[in-house]
């Protein structure tokens, strides 16, 4: 598996001979080259998980993706003229990767906004690395998993709420996510949160600028 953190909330996974990409939103980096995708998954309609404005292109200059989403979702991407479809609560086989859905709200941000769906999702292939990306909320049990995307900050999480999760989980290793608020020093200190804090089992990985990282089953 190789994953490729392209900004904020947005991951670039390839794993067997398959290339799947999450939460294409406003925060994340240059999409333009971003070809022969099998898939495109978000998790929910806010934009910094799904840019109204590349979305559509995105997916245009990939005719073979599919496209997955949680419910809501479906109705936004249609008004961008972009078909998709949502996991319905059933696993999805994409070449060789089955994803899997998990989860349904979107965690809650303030009483006074209401709450849209979410839709977290699991990756596994033989032979490859499980991945688990929960979108905007800690509540899914996706199961076990070798790779967890989690977010490092947002509006709708407490630091400590971010820790419990990586103990939750306690995944051999962690990918930090939706950090598209944060200046240097603030990232640095979640950072640094995430490791004493998170789980003892977990090495965290910063993906941020490093291109396409490797994991290993088993490893």
């Amino acid at each position: 598996m190789r994953i490729t953190h392209l900004g904020h909330a947005c991951l670039l996974v390839e794993m067997a001979d398959t290339r799947v990409l999450v939460d294409p939103g406003t925060f994340a980096g240059d999409l333009s080259e971003v070809r022969d995708l099998d898939a495109v998954l978000v998790t929910h309609q806010h934009p910094d998980h799904l840019d109204p404005d590349r979305v559509p292109a995105l997916v245009e200059a990939n005719p073979d993706a599919v496209v997955l989403c949680d419910p809501m979702s479906v109705e936004v991407l249609a008004n961008l003229g972009v078909a998709a479809r949502e996991h319905a609560g059933q696993p999805t086989a994409v070449k060789g990767v089955t994803v899997t859905p998990f989860g349904e709200r979107h965690a809650l941000i303030h009483d006074d906004i209401p709450r849209i769906t979410n839709t977290g999702v699991r990756l596994d292939a033989d032979g490859e690395p499980s991945f688990f990306h929960p979108g905007d909320a800690l509540d899914a049990e996706p199961g076990a998993v070798d790779v967890l995307a989690f977010p490092l900050q947002a509006p709708w999480q407490r630091s400590r709420d971010m820790t419990a999760f990586l103990r939750r989980h306690a995944a051999p290793h962690a990918v930090p996510v939706h950090d598209g608020l944060l200046q240097a020093r603030g990232r640095a200190l979640y950072l640094g949160q995430a490791g004493r804090l998170g789980s003892p089992e977990t090495r965290i990985h910063d993906l941020a600028g490093q291109g396409a990282v490797e994991f290993r089953a088993g490893e």
